[in-house]
């Protein structure tokens, strides 16, 4: 699982789901509406970006997706695409909660300023200050500071197992994750370098549950979630998912629904918030009124100085990631200044970016992994900035698997062939998307679509690729050694190999 997190770093990110509400239209009533548009802005955004985002839709076989966009300080727009779960088809609405994956960091660093303002944290303090158990093995983790956990520069190593097959949900599961790193180990000198690491925001959830005397999930719907217009978001999961909760998908040969959930009370800090199209509007309102939201002052406005201050650069080569601020993300959009955060996790893409000086904001939620999140959140705001959105080229990946699915090895081969030579320029075709295919069929267990792909592979892919697939199979198979599909797979490529 800790591999397609880290592929989601160097691909697109995710969906959409757009109802516009309007101000005072309950929820009852919103929910008997397939969309809500806004007379205006709202009008122009659904003829221009609706047959895109369509298009994406089919492209990419999505389940569903949620898009909310924010223009001069308002929801101008929001719907919802498709479905909650592709076995059931019951319709996504602008009220559905998904699964927002690391858009949850942002509140992290919202509530740590909220307790720095109210004198009860110091920026530049020692985390050991406030969690004296908290340990690495490694002297080095005593100098580790606020700050550079919420900008990524502590030196943590990042989360292997989210263990989202083996939940837990009780309130003492956070202090009990931080009490079991005692056996990691550094990566550097903290504040040496950028290195994302979840671990560092479970480490800060903590911190935030013990300063306030609250456990993290409390504290957050009562002092941020709340206040911020946001009544049906929640870090929490209950055992069985609420009937208006987007399930989530994978990437097999073809998309499928996933049984499983991304949860883990452990992992609340980095990952667990659940949120829809509306209340991530509201959000986003609420800081680009830096700190405010319908007259509930959440944070001084002049936190804001220290939230987004560019404390880091990330070497990303990225120009919407160029610098991290506390948790978010800083860089520019069309010469205007942005913050950001995407999310993605087994199941679920989200992205979200505010254009904070235009007091505009797009955010994309998808029940599916890989899905092109940030390529539609850019559509959006060209639409709201008056530019053309940048052509749209379908993956090769998804007509090439369920050829592959349904018609075997010998058609797949010949069609990802053919797209490679005749028609690249209508396609986006990057050995990188089959990766995927590879990470959900050993995470559903599928033994014949195991074999049918290492035989793709064999047929497509260079020796070096080859390889490198070999070895993120037996790693899998270390870590899951019940797994079936893996050794399926290895005894077909081990094959060639000798």
């Amino acid at each position: 699982m800790a591999k397609i997190r880290t592929e989601l770093k160097h691909l697109f990110l995710v969906s959409a789901v757009l109802i516009f509400i309007i101000s005072g239209c309950s929820r009852t009533e919103e929910k008997s509406m397939r969309k809500v548009v806004d007379v205006g802005f709202g009008s122009e955004l659904e003829a221009k970006l609706e047959p895109l985002i369509q298009k994406v839709i089919e492209a990419y076989a999505l389940p569903g997706m949620a898009i909310g966009v924010i223009t001069e300080n308002k929801t101008a727009y929001a719907r919802g695409f498709g479905y909650k779960n592709i076995n059931t088809r019951e319709p996504i609405t602008a009220t559905t909660l998904f699964h927002m994956a690391s858009i949850s960091k942002p509140f992290v660093a919202t509530a740590i300023m909220q307790l720095i303002e109210q004198g009860k944290i110091d920026l530049s303090a020692f985390v050991t200050t406030y969690l004296p158990y908290f340990k690495l093995a490694d002297e080095r983790y005593k100098e580790i500071t606020i700050q550079q956990m919420l900008s990524h520069v502590s030196g943590m190593p990042d989360v292997m197992d989210y263990e989202w097959d083996n939940p837990v949900y009780d309130e003492g599961a956070l202090e009990r994750y931080v009490r079991s790193l005692t056996d990691r180990k550094m990566r550097f000198d903290p504040g040496t370098k950028f290195a994302y690491s979840n671990m560092a925001f479970e480490c800060l959830g903590d911190v935030i549950g013990k300063v306030s005397g609250m456990s993290f999930a409390d504290y957050e719907k009562k002092h941020i979630l709340d206040p911020a217009g946001m009544k049906e978001s929640t870090f929490l999961k209950p055992e069985h998912l609420p009937e208006n909760w987007a399930a989530g998908h994978l990437k097999s040969l073809i998309s499928v629904a996933w049984d499983g959930y991304p949860y883990n009370r452990m992992h609340g800090p980095s990952s667990t918030l659940h949120s829809n199209a509306i209340e991530m509007c509201h959000w986003a309102i609420t800081n680009i009124n830096r700190g405010t939201f319908k007259g509930n002052k959440i944070l001084e406005s002049s936190s804001y100085d220290v939230l987004w201050k560019p404390w880091f650069e990330t070497g990303r080569g990225d120009s919407r990631n160029a610098a991290v601020g506390l948790s978010w993300f800083l860089g520019e959009y069309r010469g205007e200044k942005s913050v950001s955060h995407g999310g993605g996790d087994k199941g679920f893409n989200t992205y979200l970016t505010i254009l904070p000086e235009k007091a505009m904001a797009v955010v994309v939620l998808c029940n599916y992994i890989p899905a092109p999140v940030y390529y539609v959140t850019t559509a959006a705001l060209d639409v709201c900035l008056g530019f053309q959105p940048e052509e749209f080229k379908p993956p090769a990946g998804v007509p090439v698997g369920r050829t592959l699915a349904e018609k075997g090895v010998e058609a797949a081969v010949a069609e990802w062939t053919s797209i490679k030579k005749e028609r690249a320029k209508e396609y986006n075709v990057s050995e990188r998307q089959l990766y995927f295919f590879m990470n959900s069929i050993l995470e559903l267990d599928r033994v014949k679509e195991a074999k049918k792909l290492a035989l793709f592979y064999l047929n497509v892919l260079p020796e070096q690729d080859i390889q490198r697939i070999i070895k993120m199979a037996r790693s899998y198979l270390k870590r899951n050694p019940e797994n079936k599909a893996a050794p399926a797979m290895l005894e077909i490529l081990e094959e060639f190999q000798e």
